[in-house]
């Protein structure tokens, strides 16, 4: 059994302090101990990015951060990126586009997108197919996600 540790941190803009067990993930963390269920477990691994969040700036799997390391850290979960309600340009281009069907991995191809346009607002086309490498789908073949990143950076 492992103990108990208390992780002060800002989620979402707010700020918090978690009550988690040492060995869980952040992925855990959110999902488990405070309800923030949008990113989703895929591999566990690494490997499917359906749990991506952005920790200080940078997209990381959540399933590979233990939860003590976020001790002071910024996150920004799927569950951040609307405003008051309002989906974000990028949100509502993945509606408009079709990109999204069973879901599982949708939040991380969310926040994954989001990442990249906040470091670079007007990619190619490779670099979103490059940026994008480490979220699997299963259902869409990644075409309706790339045109609405696409979208998404010309809007901006």
């Amino acid at each position: 059994m492992s103990d108990r540790i208390f992780i002060n941190t800002t989620i979402n803009g707010e700020t918090m302090e978690i009550v988690a067990d040492e060995r869980d993930s952040l992925l855990e963390a959110l999902r488990d101990r405070i309800g923030l269920t949008g990113a989703k477990e895929g591999c566990n691994n690494g490997n499917c990015g359906a749990c991506a969040v952005i920790m200080d700036g940078r997209l990381v799997n959540s399933c590979c951060v233990l939860a003590a390391e976020i001790e002071g850290a910024e996150i920004t979960t799927v569950e951040g990126l609307a405003d008051n309600g309002k989906l974000s340009a990028l949100q509502e281009t993945f509606l408009e586009d079709a990109a999204l069907q069973c879901g599982i991995c949708t939040p991380g191809f969310l926040v994954a997108s989001t990442a990249l346009l906040d470091f670079n607002p007007h990619p190619t086309e490779h670099e979103i197919r490059f940026w994008l490498a480490g979220n699997l789908c299963r259902c869409t073949g990644y075409d309706k996600i790339i045109r609405a990143v696409q979208h998404a950076a010309e809007r901006a």
